[in-house]
């Protein structure tokens, strides 16, 4: 383990597999997550962000409503206000197929 005393952080290497049809990647014991979820976020250049969620052991008994309902409580305000907002756009006239 390397600590990185310009950004006060803890740098690993973590062994990346398969595990189904899925990849993941081995987090070594000193920067082990104290959740069962993550959000993955990828950057620009290519960078992986892990940013922990909280445990929620009711997320699978949530109806689909619920689901939805808090997938939209992630889109920010100035978005929400572009849709509301927007001028529709006329109907375009197709041929009949």
């Amino acid at each position: 383990m390397q600590q990185d005393n310009t950004q006060k952080s803890i740098q690993g290497i973590g062994k990346v597999f398969q595990s189904g049809n899925s990849q993941a990647v081995r987090i070594p014991v000193d920067l082990r997550l104290e959740t069962d979820r993550v959000k993955i976020t990828k950057t620009t250049d290519g960078n992986l962000l892990l940013q922990p969620l909280p445990n929620n052991e009711n997320t699978n008994t949530l109806t689909r409503g619920q689901q939805l309902l808090a997938v939209l409580s992630d889109f920010d305000k100035d978005f929400i206000d572009n849709l509301e907002n927007r001028a529709d756009l006329p109907m375009q006239d197709r041929e009949a197929l």
